[in-house]
């Protein structure tokens, strides 16, 4: 305004200005005050001569006051903003696009962009605004007012993929050109994600930059703290991540990566130190069956989906066991078969040599490998075969190379029907030259390797023409004959690579194909303990990440992928796990090679995206103004004569009144202005003290006197029946507020569900998100067990608790089976009973096994972080002060308020002890008990 940094946020106040003259002559006539005068006799009166006139106009300078006080007031009504030196004020009147690269890196300080953004939209005066993030899906330019403006900034997150900057730039930069008077502030994301060519993603800056001359503004600062993991290799003895940054990074080259289990547990932690360059490494290290066991990597205190890297059957370093057919005479180590399969594995598997004897077979298969490799092994034993098979049906891969041992016969593990002898390329009696590898079927694994022009085929063994000789092969000669041919069997496979592992039919073993080959097979598998059908050959997906690397439940516009896809993240295959746990696909935000770089931003006016907010002069203006209302008060008084007839006193009174006033309303507007005030940690409870001496059982408080009182109660008895029948004493139990109380001193934590409860604040269900991470149980219990439910309209209850776990990674759930180690723990039960009978019990999701019949009672030492029933448990445990019970049962049998307390009894010795109860060794004392 004027040439100054002064804008205003309702700046038609401005216009009652207009109104000051008329103020003026309103206020020149004050009526004089009145004067007592003494009433004495009538003669007197007549001749009474006024000893001083009064004034019929207002005192120039009180006139003078009260105008200053009136403009005072219309401009702090008008909202007056100074802005710092560099931030002028947008004082256009056409639209202001608002560009917002939206993309992963910019999470990390991705409320600092937004709070910018919000602060540009505040200085623009009554412009409308148009908001146009990169990473959205493409959408028309619809100008916004301001306020409607910030409610969709406030709104807006950042997505978890690289932004395609291309479309939107040429968008924002048609629409300026067909709109007058619009300009454009560009929120820029400095950083570049190298692996879609440099052209593609630096053509667009350089492009727009020239095309909106005079209209652009960039925000931005010259330094980045993105900083994300792009590929992980599971070695010999460490899990190794590769971590890159771009050239100007603005936070420090040392962290921490972590790797966590499916359950949110930290395996493993290792440092690392981009010592001035763009690339890192970390090695956690950690047991093989650990480090098998981690499924997500993430750089600590960094929050954005580019520092996590998921895991998957891909990553995973898996067993192989080799048994090879050379003898000892006739082995030569250096350009064995042997060899070169164990240099092509030995980066991503543990292999196993097994030399060629009766029993290798069979010791191959009781190792539980994941994969077994027989190298010019010809026809197997019979007892070899039939553990062989079992192997291959129960999930395991057989990977068979060919050799003069297979030439001269076979057995039934083949995928395909060979002939007898090999046959010889190159020779007098065979074609001219040797063959080269034409191509890989769409259906196979090697699907979208880059097929090789370099390796040649001297000798193969031949498939017998057969109708399903072309659905298993994977890999053809330019003849049309299979160079790689498999089948199913089972839930494993069988693969068959028609050339010798060694040199001596054809150079495969010394091209790069040959451990890419390797590595696709190996992404086959899975592990021993868990295999399962891989599923359709397009995964949907189950759980993505938020640009926050948060797990949350997949986009709207989210499509599924092919199981051979091997891009990067984007807006229609956001990162995350593909199709179902069993066999999961893990889609990471960045390529393998990405590199990140940063932008050519030169060439248009820049602003720091850390630049001083802009002053708010309301504050001032009003407090300037009481200041002035009290200096007229006291020029009314003294006017009035206040001063004169009570002397010092009055006078006292009226300065300490001025005084007053005055140091109280800069002093308001200072602390809503100023800084925050000082936080100091609170000191620890007297209750989380004992807590931590003294195991307890707590209950959520949910504001509801009636439900908190009877979760005391219910909990209290509780506690006594488990005193007086176990060996276990717990302390009184305690309410707790997830917000603000610590968790961690709690193993078990009962929280009823009610529809008049607030829904609990992101503290609240981070923190529990974490205590159930961490290892703890929450029942959640929606006491809705007789109320009347539909799928598509359930009680009031349910609906809230799915409102409340919609944010929470939560595992999958079921109704509890029959065998679940809580039935059991203490007393023998079929159900968990509470005030009603009827309800259902959810638990965490057993492993699936070969059948729901023979499925483990728990997978490892886990206890389920949650259990979800509607039963009311801790009203059918509550009783008064004379011991009576609270609450009738329903349906009321004679003995369900003791099914009651033994349910409650099991979940407590549950969520304490574990699925130990699980373990075989218990098995004869639970027959003995159930008299079988």
């Amino acid at each position: 305004m004027f040439g100054l940094p002064l804008a205003f946020a309702a700046p038609f106040v401005l216009t009652a200005l207009i109104a000051l003259p008329a103020l003026y002559y309103l206020l020149r006539v004050t009526p004089p005050p009145p004067r007592r005068v003494p009433l004495p006799t009538l003669p007197l009166v007549k001749d009474l001569v006024t000893e001083e006139r009064l004034p019929l106009r207002t005192p120039w300078w009180l006139l003078a006051l009260r105008l200053t006080l009136a403009g005072l007031g219309i401009l702090a009504l008008a909202g007056p903003r100074w802005n710092p030196a560099g931030e002028a004020a947008l004082s256009g009147k056409g639209p202001l696009v608002l560009l917002i690269d939206n993309g992963w890196s910019s999470a990390g300080d991705w409320q600092k962009r937004r709070d910018r953004a919000i602060g540009l939209i505040d200085g623009a005066s009554s412009r409308l605004i148009v908001i146009r993030p990169t990473a959205e899906p493409p959408q028309e330019f619809a100008p916004l007012p301001p306020q409607i403006a910030i409610e969709r900034l406030r709104a807006l997150q950042p997505a978890p993929h690289t932004a395609p900057r291309e479309k939107p730039y040429a968008a924002v930069r048609d629409y300026v050109a067909a709109t007058p008077g619009a300009e454009v502030i560009w929120i820029a994301d400095p950083v570049d994600v190298a692996e879609t060519s440099d052209a593609a993603q630096k053509a667009p800056a350089r492009e727009l930059i020239p095309a909106l001359s005079g209209k652009l503004t960039i925000v931005a600062d010259a330094a980045s703290e993105a900083r994300a993991i792009v590929a992980s290799e599971n070695q010999n003895d460490a899990l190794v991540a590769r971590l890159v940054r771009p050239p100007a990074s603005g936070k420090s080259g040392v962290g921490l990566v972590r790797g966590l289990d499916s359950r949110g547990r930290v395996v493993a932690e290792a440092p690392f130190d981009f010592a001035a360059g763009t690339d890192a490494t970390a090695s956690l290290t950690a047991p093989l069956q650990a480090r098998n066991d981690i499924v997500r990597l993430e750089i600590a205190e960094a929050r954005s989906a580019g520092a996590v890297f998921l895991l998957d059957a891909n990553n995973q370093r898996r067993k192989v066991a080799m048994v090879t057919g050379e003898t000892t005479d006739t082995a030569q180590p250096l350009v064995s078969g042997a060899f070169f399969v164990n240099k092509a594995l030995a980066p991503y598997a543990s292999v196993l040599e097994l030399p060629r004897t009766g029993d290798a077979v069979a010791k191959a298969v009781e190792g539980r490998p994941e994969v077994i490799v027989l190298v010019d092994v010809g026809t197997l034993p019979k007892a070899a075969e039939t553990a062989l098979t079992a192997f291959v049906q129960e999930g395991g891969v057989l990977v068979r190379f060919s050799g003069a041992g297979l030439a001269a016969g076979g057995d039934a593990l083949l995928p395909v029907k060979l002939r007898r002898g090999g046959r010889v390329l190159g020779g007098a009696l065979s074609w001219e030259k040797p063959q080269r590898i034409a191509s890989f079927s769409e259906t196979g694994p090697f699907y979208g390797l880059t097929v090789p022009t370099d390796v040649l085929i001297d000798r193969q063994v031949l498939a017998e023409p057969e109708p399903e000789l072309t659905a298993r092969t994977w890999a053809a000669l330019t003849d049309g004959t299979p160079l790689v041919t498999a089948r199913k069997l089972g839930k494993g496979s069988i693969v068959l690579f028609h050339v010798t592992a060694d040199t001596s039919w054809s150079n495969l073993p010394l091209s790069g194909a040959f451990v890419d080959m390797f590595r696709r097979v190996l992404a086959m598998t899975v592990s021993a303990s868990d295999r399962a059908d891989a599923g359709p050959e397009t995964a949907s997906p189950r759980r993505t990440l938020n640009g926050f690397g948060e797990f949350v439940s997949p986009p709207p516009q989210a499509r599924g992928v092919a199981r051979n896809f091997a891009g990067a993240a984007s807006l229609e295959h956001p990162p995350g796990f593909y199709g179902p746990p069993e066999a999961a696909l893990a889609l990471n935000t960045l390529a393998p090679q990405a590199k990140l770089t940063m932008l050519d931003l030169a060439g248009a006016p820049q602003i720091a995206l850390d630049a001083t907010p802009p002053i708010d002069l309301r504050r001032w203006l009003l407090a300037a103004c009481f200041g002035l209302l009290l200096a007229d008060c006291l020029a009314v008084l003294a006017l009035a004569g206040l001063f004169r007839r009570g002397g010092f006193r009055n006078a006292a009174a009226a300065l300490a009144l001025v005084l007053l006033g005055a140091m109280a309303a800069p002093g308001d507007a200072l602390a809503q202005q100023g800084a925050a005030p000082v936080t100091r940690p609170a000191a620890p409870r007297k209750e989380d003290i004992e807590a931590s001496l003294n195991m307890r059982l707590a209950y959520i408080l949910t504001g509801n006197k009636e439900l908190d009182e009877t979760s005391r109660l219910g909990l209290a008895a509780l506690s006594r029946v488990i005193g007086a029948r176990t060996s276990f004493e717990p302390a009184a139990p305690i309410g707790l507020d997830p917000a603000k109380d610590e968790l961690v001193f709690y193993a078990l934590i009962y929280w009823p569900i009610s529809p008049e409860q607030p829904m609990p604040g992101e503290a609240a269900l981070r923190a529990i998100d974490q205590f159930m991470k961490n290892g703890g149980t929450v029942i959640f219990d929606t006491r809705d067990a007789n109320s009347i439910r539909t799928t598509t309209n359930p009680p009031p209850e349910t609906r809230r608790l799915r409102q409340m776990l919609a944010s929470l990674d939560i595992p999958e759930i079921e109704q509890i089976p029959k065998d679940h180690v809580l039935t059991k723990t203490f007393y023998l039960l079929d159900k968990v009973i509470g005030r009603y009978a009827a309800g259902e019990t959810w638990v965490e999701s057993l492993p699936r096994g070969a059948s729901d019949e023979k499925r483990p009672a728990r997978a490892g030492d886990r206890v389920s972080p949650l259990i979800i029933t509607s039963n009311d448990l801790a009203a059918a445990w509550a009783v008064d002060r004379d011991g009576a019970p609270r609450f009738p049962m329903a349906p009321g049998e004679p003995r369900q308020r003791e099914m009651a307390l033994r349910s409650g009894v099991n979940i407590v010795m549950y969520a304490m002890t574990g699925n130990y109860k699980a373990d075989q060794v218990h098995i004869p004392a639970l027959l003995e008990r159930l008299g079988q």
